[in-house]
């Protein structure tokens, strides 16, 4: 099974236009685009298919995120952040458009993202990341895209990856989480395929 995009390639910069932020005075807003993704040669038996986006590179810690006169290390140690979930994804979709799941920034969260008929969007971590932000807090579901700390170090890299499934669904409730997934998929995974993007506020991040 192969999973590719018209915005990127594998290894290479997600465009700005899919991200939740962008290189500004030091950082700003950006399109939030869903990206174009298509798939193709799924193995026979498949029923639907699982769509995830998440950023393995993380801060681990927050000290330093974000903050003027400071850095976050490309050695400090890093945990995943989700940024979609999408599961019973109907087995003869192939191709999901640009901006079709997302298209620009929704304070507080999106509460019905829009995706395939009789697909089911899960919680992204922007959920936390804003819970404390009285503008922002709110449930965040479907897709968000990357917005590392603007003062990080490590180029953080950004994992999509589609699960052909031998189920028509897992039966989970809108605004699942990524536990709950990876647990009502398991023993149902036909095929897995993956497309790593990679993305960077910091000019000078590696």
């Amino acid at each position: 099974m192969q999973l590719r995009s018209d915005d990127f390639q594998h290894g290479q910069p997600i465009p700005a236009r899919c991200a939740f932020g962008k290189p500004g005075e030091p950082i700003a807003l950006s399109d939030n685009l869903s990206p174009h993704l298509a798939w193709r040669d799924a193995p026979p038996g498949t029923r639907s298919f699982v769509l995830t986006c998440i950023d393995s590179d993380a801060p681990s810690r927050g000290d330093d995120v974000n903050k003027e006169g400071r850095t976050v290390s490309a050695d400090l140690p890093r945990v995943e952040f989700v940024h979609w979930l999408m599961a019973d994804i109907p087995a003869e979709c192939g191709e999901l458009g640009e901006g079709s799941c997302s298209r620009g920034i929704t304070p507080r969260g999106k509460r019905a993202p829009s995706g395939p008929p009789g697909s089911v969007q899960g919680e992204n971590d922007y959920s936390g990341w804003f819970a404390a932000d009285p503008q922002m807090a709110g449930t965040y579901l479907g897709y968000d895209g990357p917005c590392p700390p603007w003062n990080d170090a490590r180029v953080h890299r950004y994992h999509f990856r589609l699960h052909a499934l031998d189920v028509a669904s897992l039966g989970l409730a809108a605004g699942f989480g990524v536990d709950q997934l990876r647990a009502a998929m398991a023993g149902h995974v036909l095929a897995s395929a993956e497309l790593t993007g990679t993305y960077a506020i910091h000019p000078h991040a590696s």
